[in-house]
């Protein structure tokens, strides 16, 4: 009896046992994935750029005179908006002597058109000499080309009045002032200046041997110590300089990713584009004896898929290997995986996302 008391208790222990066992099994891990694809890919150089704004004007003055205000460093301004005033005493006085004379001298054609009518009316008459008439006439057109210098000279003074005020010649943002209030200026003086932040490019200079494998409207990668992107060619200048034998291509750029003045890397080909087997680079699992990716079976087993690496480009390389396009490999958590191990997929990132990318 006392036996089969202790037959009875270690039954129930064992049974105890597996069902805590069962009860703190651990889960499989979860990883993140995505397809391999076909795409193309071409060997590439990274070269140096730098992203400028295409609108960058250093504002001067047309006048000598004293800056009156000028907008401070920072300011957002649109076309046409002032950013500078200058002194207008000067100037005010100039347009007011510049409209009396046109007054004056339209008085003058005045008087002198009622003089030439009244003597041609006496000259009918035979009552009044053909010689003053004459000497009227001649007054009358030096009137007349006196007012239109006259007036042209009041032109010139509102004019002057004008560009009293520097204005922005697009809208942008005042970066840098080179003068302050009460400062006298000369002509072509700079006062400010005025970068359109959203207008923007990137500069690069390129090898020469990479000239026929892009053309305008190729987007091509971009990239920095601290962020990716891409942007489209806008430009290219195909003259190479002999002693540097690099040529100079402009990209347009994002502004809410680009900074002006931000230096970055862009990956100009070097060859024409060939169609390849390609994978996120985080699918990789670099070891001593070669390099594999864990491909992620229908049963949702992991499979260790040996391969060999060729071109990259971006977040893509190709691998060569027992892979077709749309077999789904693991792109996060393949660190901890075995070969023939379980795991829970979580969402497939996207075709252009990375592994951060489809965690976040």
């Amino acid at each position: 009896m006392y036996k089969l008391q202790k037959i009875l208790i270690v039954l129930g222990i064992c049974m105890l046992s597996a069902n805590a066992v069962a009860q703190f099994e651990m889960p499989p891990p979860a990883v993140v994935v995505m397809e391999a694809q076909l795409t193309e890919l071409a060997p590439s150089v990274n070269v140096p750029g730098t992203v400028y704004s295409r609108y960058d004007a250093r504002l001067a003055s047309e006048l000598p005179a004293k800056i009156a205000w000028i907008a401070e460093v920072g300011t957002k301004v649109a076309e046409g908006d002032t950013v500078a005033r200058l002194e207008d005493i000067t100037y005010r006085l100039l347009e007011m002597e510049a409209q009396s004379r046109v007054t004056k001298e339209q008085a003058r054609v005045t008087f002198l058109r009622s003089e030439k009518k009244r003597l041609e009316s006496l000259a009918e008459n035979n009552l009044s000499a053909k010689s003053q008439l004459d000497l009227t006439t001649s007054d009358l057109a030096m009137a007349e080309s006196d007012v239109a210098i006259a007036e042209a000279q009041l032109g010139q003074a509102k004019v002057a009045m004008y560009i009293t005020e520097i204005r922005a010649p697009f809208s942008g943002v005042v970066t840098e002032r080179m003068r302050n209030i009460g400062e006298r200026l000369s002509v072509a003086d700079e006062i400010i200046r005025l970068v359109d932040p959203d207008s923007i490019e990137v500069i690069a200079r390129a090898p020469l041997n990479t000239v026929n494998f892009v053309k305008e409207g190729d987007v091509l990668e971009l990239h920095n110590d601290y962020r990716d992107g891409e942007g489209s060619i806008r430009t290219i200048v195909p003259f190479g300089n002999p002693q540097s034998h690099m040529f100079e291509v402009r990209l347009n750029v994002d502004p809410e990713v680009w900074t002006v003045g931000e230096s970055v890397r862009l990956s100009m080909p070097t060859a024409m584009t060939k169609e390849v087997l390609a994978v996120p680079r985080d699918a990789l699992v670099l070891r001593r004896e070669g390099a594999f990716v864990f491909r992620i079976n229908s049963d949702d087993t992991a499979e260790q898929v040996n391969v060999m690496t060729g071109l990259g480009a971006g977040s893509l390389i190709e691998v060569i290997g027992d892979l077709r396009s749309g077999d789904r490999v693991v792109i996060r958590g393949a660190e901890r995986l075995q070969d023939g191990m379980a795991v829970d997929v979580g969402e497939m990132a996207g075709a252009s996302g990375s592994a951060s990318q489809a965690l976040q």
